[in-house]
């Protein structure tokens, strides 16, 4: 067996495309998406967030696509096949990755108990106080670096058994590697995830008021296209959907055979990703229009994103429904945990690859590391104030976290590399060709990454997020920065083994990429 048969490789490319379709899709498309047009100009928003698609978003894919399949690495290896002071990116974007994984995995979590919960009724006629009283069990928010302790509690067993489940349902398909682990869970993961989000759009549509849902989601409202934070919004929803700059789609591509299409593999993730989150807006709001319709409101005093949605607004519409509560409430949930589990394998495969190729481990010991360490992790997210952890870590790491990563990656690769060797390289293996336009979005994007990092800074001075504690998002948010800098230069700076360091270092890039196909 060959070096690269033994790290993996994709049976099809079928297989690949679901598998990277499937790690783009995630919870986001469902609970995010649909809110962010709604509130951005409606059917109005679809103009910037397909010029983002086809700016920034596509172009990234056939950028990390083309790196990691030429250089046959995960991150880390590919940042330090350029130069081996650039390996702590590579780390800096597998421990972001790494975190993300630590809280992603409880949220699948609450998924689980949920599906239950949609059948027995358990979350009664007040989801809200269900949510944060008898299923989270949420205390006081940390404000004191005195009561951050006391605000976790004790670990939160209605949560942690599910979480179980969930780390046995990722170890165990990680464990079977790429082609019979990853490649077979997503041909079965993404079917059925789209045949239970086409039973809720059927059911959705048929509600009465579904149309005032989908008037609001769909109505364009042109004025907002002369708003720049309607700009940045979309390229702020396609930099989060697509699953790059956190080390995923370098690990992906790498298990692609040498005779790949690049460019067409791109373009049908991309558009495969936001096919899904049109198709989930429909679905969301044509609820969302009957909720509103039931309670006499408009549909923007019901519309809302992220947990809220999930977990107390759909309940409360499904406690509304005239019949089939628990069916559609089940199907609602089955959703998320198929979107769930299909992205969080691909985050933990970022980091198994990471760690598997620079020590030469084999698949199993790495992930046997990773998953002994991020479980442990996660189990502060399982405590009773583990939402307050969750949400502070989520926002510094994708609101932050990712945005660096993507500034420093663009700036090396954009600036500092000559990307018409990447053009040619990826026109030669691709179909479909791209032209010198690719160079400049590249360019561009980096430039409003920089844009976007500077907002946020602004508006953060402004008002600290969601009004938590300074000591809070110290702790938990810049804390959370902190380890993820520091601990990639610790990784960068460890020895490798002398594959790795053979194949990395004894043969650095000459800034440019070279087409080899023998």
């Amino acid at each position: 067996m060959s070096k690269e048969e033994n790290r993996g490789q994709w049976g099809s490319r079928s297989g690949f495309i679901l598998a990277a379709i499937g790690s783009a899709i995630g919870l986001g498309n469902i609970w995010r998406f649909p809110y962010v047009a709604a509130s951005n100009g409606g059917g109005a928003f679809l103009i910037p967030y397909l010029v983002a698609l086809f700016t920034a978003g596509i172009p990234l894919l056939i950028l990390e696509f083309a790196m990691g399949h030429k250089i046959r690495s995960s991150a880390p290896g590919v940042f330090a096949k350029l130069n081996k002071k650039y390996e702590a990116i590579g780390w800096f974007q597998t421990l972001i990755a790494f975190f993300i994984t630590t809280y992603y995995v409880v949220i699948i979590a609450w998924s689980f108990s949920y599906l239950f919960f949609a059948f027995t009724g358990a979350w009664g006629t007040d989801p809200k106080a269900f949510l944060f009283g008898d299923y989270l069990k949420l205390g006081d928010a940390p404000s004191t670096l005195g009561n951050l302790g006391a605000s976790l509690g004790g670990l939160n067993l209605k949560v942690a058994v599910p979480l179980l489940l969930v780390w046995g349902i990722n170890y165990g398909v990680l464990r079977m590697g790429v082609k019979n682990g990853l490649e077979k869970a997503n041909k079965i993961f993404m079917p059925l995830l789209i045949i239970a989000l086409l039973v809720i759009v059927v059911r959705g549509v048929t509600l009465p008021g579904a149309m005032a849902g989908l008037d609001y989601f769909f109505t364009p409202d042109f004025s907002k296209l002369t708003d720049p934070k309607v700009w940045l919004a979309a390229y702020g929803q396609i930099f989060f959907s697509l699953s790059i700059c956190f080390a995923i789609m370098y690990a992906y591509a790498s298990y692609l055979p040498k005779k790949s299409d690049i460019v067409n593999n791109a373009f049908m993730t991309g558009l495969g990703n936001c096919s899904f989150s049109l198709i989930s807006g429909i679905g969301v709001f044509s609820i969302l229009g009957f909720m509103a319709h039931t309670q006499g409101v408009s549909v923007a005093e019901v519309s809302t994103a992220g947990v809220g949605l999930a977990f107390i607004v759909f309940p409360e519409a499904i406690n509304q429904l005239p019949g089939m509560n628990g069916l559609i409430g089940g199907v609602f949930f089955i959703t998320l945990i198929f979107a769930g589990l299909s992205s969080s394998m691909s985050i933990m495969e970022a980091v198994v690859a990471a760690i598997s190729d620079k020590f030469k481990l084999t698949r199993v010991q790495a992930l046997n590391r990773f998953a002994l360490t991020s479980g442990i992790l996660s189990l502060l997210v399982a405590t009773n104030g583990g939402l307050y952890v969750l949400d502070i870590v989520d926002y510094a790491t994708n609101q932050y976290g990712i945005v660096i990563a993507g500034i420093l990656e663009l700036v090396i690769l954009g600036w500092f590399f000559n990307l018409e060797s990447v053009r040619t390289y990826v026109n030669e293996l691709s179909d479909f060709r791209v032209g010198k336009w690719w160079i400049w979005a590249i360019k561009g994007t980096s430039v409003l990454l920089v844009v976007i990092l500077a907002l946020k800074i602004k508006g953060e001075i402004a008002a600290p997020y969601e009004g938590y504690s300074w000591t809070a998002l110290g702790v938990y948010g810049l804390g959370s920065m902190i380890i993820i800098t520091v601990g990639s230069f610790i990784m960068a700076k460890k020895k490798g083994s002398q594959e790795f360091e053979d194949k990395i270092y004894t043969e650095p890039m000459k800034n440019e990429l070279e087409l080899d196909l023998d």
